[in-house]
């Protein structure tokens, strides 16, 4: 059995909330995700999980996105997941800024107009917040629906993405 690297860890305070970052050890990003232990997290373990070289230009990207003037992620990424999954979240990466789709939508650009449910249940997996834009999938109602977040977070990111498109 293979021992395999500790990954990079590292948090991100934004208006957003805290993202707690994990990367591989050769920079791919494998998990955005919003934290509220990590809001509460000591100091000295923050201080701790820093990796500058790994996390400077996530936290560069990010704080753009925040502040209205990036639209997309140029990361490397390490996306984890059934074939399905995976063809999902290359979908919602192709998503514009300030736009959303329904998961019936994302279903027929994967190629399975009747895998909305299921579409539902890759955007639940996403372990990449933001950088895979899951918020930007609604329901078919445009009503909306789960995100990992809470769906006033996600209000709050399509909000904020109206606002600056």
């Amino acid at each position: 059995m293979a021992i395999l690297p500790p990954l990079h860890h590292d948090l991100h305070p934004g208006p957003f909330g805290t993202l707690a970052l994990t990367a591989e050890p050769d920079g791919r990003l494998v998990g955005v995700d919003f934290s509220e232990d990590a809001q509460t997290e000591p100091q000295e373990a923050r201080q701790r999980l820093h990796r500058p070289s790994t996390f400077s230009e996530v936290h560069r990207q990010l704080e753009a996105y925040e502040q209205g003037r990036r639209k997309t992620f140029d990361l490397p990424l390490h996306l984890e997941g059934s074939a399905f999954q995976v063809a999902v979240w290359r979908i919602l990466l192709t998503i514009p800024f300030g736009a959303t789709w329904s998961y019936g939508q994302v279903a027929a650009a994967v190629g399975n107009p009747r895998a909305a449910r299921a579409v539902g249940a890759a955007c639940g997996a996403n372990r990449l917040a933001l950088v895979v834009p899951c918020h930007r999938v609604i329901g078919s109602s445009g009503g909306l629906t789960g995100f990992g977040g809470g769906l006033t977070l996600k209000r709050h990111l399509l909000e904020h993405e109206a606002r600056c498109f």
